[in-house]
């Protein structure tokens, strides 16, 4: 279900309003993503690096990065803020290995290593709640609106 068609007639009532749910819910959504298994989430962390290659951009898909690269916080946090009603705020892994560490791999890699991992489904998980998302971020921002 698209943005627009989540939102209440609260939301179109108060100017400002959607654009605040849109940017609280993909912040939420990154937030979430990024979740460690240790903190109740599904991303496995060990170094931090999968975590920290998420990358937001509201032009175009960011790109994986492929072979080793260390990762240091991209400031997604700046793009969803600036992020206008209407737009869209494209979320990705740059590391190489985020697909595997969602969806999982079995079999022979291109540098002849074999693995029978399971994903852990990071990525899946959140998108499926999109829907609750935009319900809970809407009840935020109108505590704050409400507040004001």
């Amino acid at each position: 279900m698209s943005f627009a068609a989540e939102v209440s007639e609260w939301c179109r009532q108060f100017e400002g309003a959607a654009e605040a749910v849109f940017q609280t819910a993909a912040q939420t959504v990154a937030n979430e993503v990024r979740t460690a298994v240790a903190e109740g989430g599904r991303m496995p962390v060990k170094t931090g690096n999968l975590r920290r290659s998420l990358m937001a951009s509201t032009s175009a898909m960011p790109t994986i990065k492929e072979g080793k690269e260390t990762f240091s916080d991209s400031g997604l946090e700046l793009v969803i803020a600036g992020a206008e009603l209407g737009s869209t705020v494209y979320l990705g892994f740059q590391a190489a290995y985020a697909a595997r560490m969602n969806y999982g791999f079995v079999g022979t890699d291109s540098l002849g290593r074999t693995y029978n991992q399971a994903g852990y489904g990071f990525v899946d998980a959140v998108a499926q709640r999109w829907p609750q998302i935009v319900t809970q971020a809407e009840a935020t921002v109108r505590g704050r609106f409400e507040a004001a």
